[in-house]
């Protein structure tokens, strides 16, 4: 069952840019968003290698690695659904993939007013995990989500738990915040894939998911057919705050690389 959303905050489709468009779940958000009517623009590193996407897809090449080539990508969309992510346990790869994707497409984007779906993972903020001390890509993950806050747009971060680790009756969205489920494996949460992709578009025409920062699991029991009542739930994020509303605050600015810095002041401005 496809969810939907209400309170819409534009019912006229959208324009949509789908970063990460050839991943597992990005392929997911691009059909999603087609589904739902929305013009659905799939950046791709190589145009040749996007054949699993629908064919109304419109292809846009870009390295997200480099803003200098994400011009066309963001021209004209109304709103960027983030699902890239970095493979291995390289600290370089998970500050230039899971951190600079977003900085540079946000930073292509100057002062285009698109909303932004952002997915990040659960466990993001537990710094002391083996996970990030092994490949830091939480707590690269975890900057990504600071500049999109510090962006000032209309967002919604969606923290999802492990991808299709669910039974067929674990359908059942449930919404969390604060960041707590922190063993590093499924008993932190599972989720479907179909459901993330669902959950992401659907951020993007409702009110109740502007500046919501959650974790994303599925409980025993069917789908919600109306996402909004779920959005709607949750605390916001508080006005100019770098870190979601409930999360625990053990990252602190002063001591962040100064690169990083400056990239929150620029995006910021």
């Amino acid at each position: 069952m496809s969810l939907s959303t209400s309170g819409t905050v534009n019912a006229a489709p959208l324009t949509v840019l789908v970063v990460g468009a050839t991943g597992s779940i990005g392929r997911l958000a691009v059909a999603e968003a087609i589904r739902r009517g929305h013009t659905t623009r799939a950046l791709v590193r190589d145009a040749a290698k996007a054949d699993a996407l629908p064919a109304e897809a419109q292809l846009v090449v870009g390295d997200l690695t480099r803003a200098e080539t994400l011009g066309e990508a963001v021209d004209g969309v109304d709103a960027v659904i983030f699902t890239h992510g970095s493979h291995g346990d390289n600290p370089a790869d998970a500050e230039a993939v899971d951190y600079g994707a977003v900085r540079n497409v946000l930073t292509a984007l100057g002062d285009r007013p698109a909303r932004i779906a952002l997915m990040t993972m659960i466990g993001v903020t537990d710094r002391g995990g083996a996970f990030n001390r092994e490949s830091e890509s939480p707590d690269w993950k975890r900057r990504g989500e600071r500049l999109v806050r510090a962006s000032g747009r209309p967002y919604a971060i969606v923290r999802p738990g492990w991808f299709d680790y669910n039974e067929p009756d674990e359908l059942r969205l449930v919404l969390l915040q604060g960041d707590t489920h922190r063993a590093g494996d499924s008993s932190d949460g599972v989720i479907s894939r179909r459901q993330i992709a669902e959950v992401l578009v659907g951020s993007l025409t409702t009110d109740a998911a502007d500046r919501k920062t959650f974790e994303l699991v599925a409980e025993k029991g069917p789908a919600q057919t109306d996402l909004t009542p779920l959005f709607a739930a949750l605390l916001p994020d508080a006005p100019g705050a770098l870190d979601g509303v409930v999360d625990t605050l053990d990252m602190p600015i002063d001591a962040e690389p100064q690169r990083v810095r400056d990239d929150l002041e620029a995006l910021a401005r």
